[in-house]
């Protein structure tokens, strides 16, 4: 699809892409293919979250697409949510506030794009949004208290910390 050309919000919703693309205002926008560094960070968080959850409850999903405004979908590395989405089987997305929301930098990735989302995210009402470097394994955490700088790789919330210096590339 051309980069002019505007789509509507059923035409996102019914389309498949090899690396599932957002929907901002009519547009499909695509998403950086992730990096061996990104993938390793976002396997590792899966794991640790899944067996927090296990024990506290939500579900962790990685490439879920979130619907944060009519017609804005955002498409999160990993997002933990507190139940699961309601709707027709195999065409689910998330249309509540997740509890945490997690956006892995790739190198195509501009201050001001991920900036953006994290806005967007907060101001749809998710708790926690944690932005991270995959090389260095640092980044933020925004939270309901403002934002904090993560540089001992431990990133939390007011739930449970995840511990990222364990990730092996």
């Amino acid at each position: 699809m051309a980069a002019t050309e505007l789509a509507s919000a059923k035409h996102y919703l019914h389309t498949s892409f090899e690396h599932d693309a957002e929907f901002v205002e009519g547009r499909i926008v695509e998403r950086p293919a992730p990096t061996w560094e990104h993938a390793c960070v976002q396997g590792f968080l899966i794991e640790e979250l899944w067996i927090i959850g296990r024990r506290l409850g939500p579900y962790t999903v990685p490439e879920q697409r979130v619907q944060v405004l009519p017609d804005r979908f955002r498409v999160p590395d990993v997002c933990v949510v507190a139940d699961k989405p309601e709707g027709i089987l195999g065409h689910r997305i998330v249309t509540l506030p997740p509890f945490l929301c997690v956006e892995i930098l790739s190198p195509e990735d501009t201050a001001v794009g991920t900036l953006d989302k994290v806005r967007e995210y907060l101001s749809f009402g998710v708790t926690w949004v944690w932005v991270i470097d995959p090389v260095s394994r640092s980044g933020q955490v925004h939270g309901p208290d403002g934002v904090t700088a993560v540089e001992d790789k431990i990133y939390s919330t007011d739930l449970f910390s995840v511990d990222l210096s364990g990730v092996e590339f």
